[in-house]
Formats: C-alpha cells, structure tokens, sequence
C-alpha cells in the first residue's frame, strides 16, 4: 500500500520540466522519502536505485571516478538496466554514506542536464554540513515531513470529506456533522501521528495497540541514531537532552532542567544536531514590531517542538483514551499536543523548497505577562495566531497583542468549527491548511543551509 503525498505533485513536476536540476530529498528518517521516489520510478520505462548502505561496492564505484560517463557505464552494466536521458531514473539512496556521490551531483546537472537524478539519505543534513558551498545552482532541494492531516485523510480514502473542508472558510463553516467528524479523525491524528509505517498499519488493521508498539520501535530507531551525529558527544547525552524537549513541550526551553550534566553550550549545540536531524523545529521569540520578523528575535527565548504528535504522545504514555474522548484537550498534558501539532502542520504546509521557521511573541513585564503561540506573515501584515485545545478560553494575550501592535485581526485555533467573533478569525485544529492557504500566509525561511532552494 502506497500512501499518495503532496509532495508527488512536486515530483511529477520535476520529471517533466524542462529546466530540470538533480534533486536531493531532505528530511527526518523513514518520513517516506525513498517510497515517494520508488513511486515516481513506476513512471518511468527504467528504474535504478543505488543503496550506499546496502552495498558497498557502490562506494567504491563512485571514489574510484569523477567522470560521469564512465561512471554511469558502470551502472548500467552491473544494474543490467539501460540508462537513457529522459527515460531512467536514478535514485541514489543514503548518499550521506558517500561524500564523493553528494559531491558528483553537481556533474550530473552540467555533464548530463536531461538524465533523471534523485539522492536521499538518512541523516543527509550531517553530510552536507561538510560541504558547505556544495552544488549552489546546480541541484534542487526538497525537504519532506511526516504526513500532513490532509494526506492523513487521504490515507483513509476521504477524498470528498477533504474536499468539502478545503472549500470551508470562517464565513462559511463546515456543517456540524462533518466538523465532527473531522474532530474525531483528528484525535486520531495526533495520536497516531504522520510517520508513513504508522498510518498504514493502522489504515490497514484499525489497531490502537499495533500503533503504539510500531511508534515504540521507531523511538528506539531515532534514538538509536543518536551515536551517529557526533563522535565527541555521547548517545547518552543527546538523549538526555532529546527527553528534556520532549517534557518542555510548549514551553519556552530551560537550559536548567532537573538533573541536567551538561553546560548551556553543550545543549544548545545539540539541539543543532536534533534540529539538523529533522526531530525538532525552533519557535523563536520575536517583537513582531514589523516584518521581517526575524529581525527582531531573541534567540535565548525558543520553544522546541518534537516533529510527530505519535513520537510524543508515546514518549510521554498518554492516555490515548482521553485523547480520544475529552472535548477539551488541555487536561491532557497542558493541551500541549494541539499547540504542538498547528506548529508542525504550519511547517508541513509550507513550501516545500525551503526550510521554514516559526515564531511566536511574549511580553514578560512585571504583573503583565503575555504569550501568544505563534506569530505569522500575510503579505506584509502580522499575524497572531493563538491556539486553544478545546471549545472555549480567554483570549487575554491576544488583544493585548493587537492592541499593543496596533493590528486589526487576529487568528484563534480550537476544537470548534470555523467562525469569526470581534477582530477574530476562528479555524478547528484541522483546518490548518485553510488558514495557510486563504491567508497567504508566509512562513519565514530559517538560517539553515540551503541548496539552491530557488
């Protein structure tokens, strides 16, 4: 069973156009980026895949020649598999085990522009941060998440229930029957999360229990990688640190946790490696004075999330029965998983060319203080965006926010249907992709190396 992913889209796209670069698919560990491309291999009359892992044979191959011809020869008579411009695709997987192959990419644009050439790997991020100037102009990256809700419901054939809910907007809401049922798909949601394995054994077998044993062996998987980001920091280090994320969920992270072994600087350069990762994006303080916002950020002020709602909600042994039936979620650990969730749908529904960054505002004056989730672009205005994991709650932060900033609309995402109250535009938890789409909305690229994400 192929679960169908936006990013497909892209891919065709690829395949078909005429200015074409190699691409480089980035990513968190088993997000699904190996079977979209064997996917998109199905499209064409031949497919080659290149495992640097699986085989070491090929790591030899591609440090014992820069010449592209030659190489690509060589391919073809071990793979007995024709490779002709146009007609095959050449996927070459875990490249990270072979700085040479990442290093050939760029051959492959200028030597052989109309050959299909896709790379992905596992902790790829580790790799490129070794060739920092590596391949600008000459290769396309595209970076790939777990699934979105949308893809979730799709991976459920609810193809006519998300169209009904694209077309939804806080002046014309969802009829109730469907609002809820899109709230019980995503409960499901959040406890199942968007990890590709996860979703289609519990599509397939309808098993709450199956699901929490797969999450159980893909945290011992993650973790298990730990002993490959750096050879100077021990595994036990990054886990320790790993742990203390996932227990400041919606927090503003402390460097001072109980217990903590290591110095401020220690943890925050793991951090960098959990983000290189891909299993945890920063949410930075900002003003939010003006755009960008990034101008004005704090960054000794940042939240962490963990990058699946499943991956958490495991960690921590929630009551998945709760989930399931409360109507409020904010007595289910702070209500942190539905802020945690919007912020991971924010970053998934973004452009999939470019890393995103979020941000989110807080006023700690003396007998004043003030936090409103995230803050978000629309065009040249500033959005604030609130997030409410249940059907009712004080919105204190965030007319203090628009009445601070001078701003005239502000957004609140909660357990009810869309809607609008004074200066508030209200959208349910699972209407993420409505808010992103019919506002516009523009989540600010990060710092993160980049290649050529034009």
């Amino acid at each position: 069973m192929y679960i169908h992913r936006e990013v497909d889209t892209e891919l065709l796209n690829w395949k078909t156009t005429t200015t074409r670069k190699p691409l480089l698919m980035r990513g968190a560990r088993q997000v699904g980026k190996s079977s979209a491309i064997r996917h998109l291999g199905q499209r064409f009359s031949y497919f080659i895949e290149i495992n640097f892992d699986e085989n070491r044979q090929w790591i030899e191959l591609f440090n014992s020649t820069q010449n592209i011809d030659e190489l690509l020869e060589q391919i073809s008579i071990l793979e007995n598999t024709p490779i002709i411009e146009g007609e095959t695709l050449l996927f070459l997987d875990e490249i990270q085990s072979s700085l040479p192959a990442i290093n050939l990419l760029r051959y492959f644009y200028e030597k052989k522009p109309n050959l299909h050439v896709i790379a992905a790997g596992s902790l790829l991020e580790f790799a490129l941060k070794e060739l920092a100037s590596f391949g600008v102009g000459r290769i396309r990256s595209l970076f790939m998440y777990p699934l979105t809700f949308q893809e979730f419901l799709l991976a459920h054939n609810e193809a006519l229930l998300l169209e009904k809910l694209k077309h939804a907007t806080p002046t014309s809401p969802i009829p109730d029957s469907l609002h809820q049922k899109l709230v019980s798909y995503y409960k499901k949601f959040l406890i199942i999360g968007g990890m590709p394995e996860v979703v289609k054994s519990y599509v397939i077998h309808k098993d709450l229990l199956e699901i929490q044993r797969i999450l159980d062996d893909l945290i011992i998987s993650l973790q298990a990688d730990f002993t490959k980001y750096k050879k100077r920091i021990e595994p036990l280090k990054i886990a320790e640190v790993f742990s203390n994320v996932v227990m400041q969920q919606g927090e503003k992270f402390t460097y001072t946790y109980p217990n903590a072994s290591l110095n401020n600087q220690q943890i925050k350069e793991i951090l960098q490696l959990l983000e290189m990762a891909g299993l945890v994006h920063f949410v930075t303080h900002t003003a939010a004075n003006g755009i960008p916002l990034g101008a004005e950020i704090n960054p000794k002020k940042r939240k962490v999330l963990l990058f699946d709602t499943g991956i958490y909600q495991r960690i921590l042994k929630l009551d998945i029965g709760q989930l399931l039936t409360l109507d409020n979620l904010s007595v289910i650990n702070k209500g942190n998983i539905a802020e945690l969730s919007v912020g991971l749908e924010l970053i998934k529904n973004q452009s999939p060319y470019e890393r995103t960054n979020l941000y989110y505002w807080q006023r700690e004056a003396k007998n004043s203080q003030a936090e409103v989730d995230y803050v978000i672009q629309q065009g040249e205005t500033i959005l604030p965006l609130e997030v409410k994991a249940g059907t009712k709650g004080a919105m204190q932060s965030m007319f203090l926010f628009l009445h601070e900033k001078n701003k005239h609309k502000g957004i609140r995402i909660s357990l009810e249907n869309f809607g609008k109250m004074e200066k508030i535009d209200i959208y349910p938890l699972y209407g993420v992709w409505n808010l992103v789409n019919e506002n516009g909305l523009q989540i600010v690229a990060s710092h993160f190396q980049i290649i050529n994400k034009s």
